[in-house]
């Protein structure tokens, strides 16, 4: 039997709260089994709201990465 898939992402836009755990993570832990899952960062569209601190950006790409 083939799983369906999913393709969720997230924007890098900072550190990760109990909001995110709770609205979206949470989801991802339950359907992790049942489905193929694929998780993407989107850079691109995180260099838009740091366009001025580029830095920032690969910060929070790393910290997005330790933890989920």
């Amino acid at each position: 039997m083939t799983h369906k898939r999913i393709l969720t992402g997230d924007r890098p836009t900072g550190r990760l709260y109990l909001g995110h755990y709770l609205g979206s993570l949470q989801n991802r832990l339950k359907l992790q089994h049942d489905y193929e899952t694929y998780i993407l960062i989107a850079d691109v569209q995180a260099l838009t709201d740091n366009f001025a601190t580029p830095e920032r950006l690969q910060a929070n790409i790393r910290g997005l990465c330790s933890t989920t």
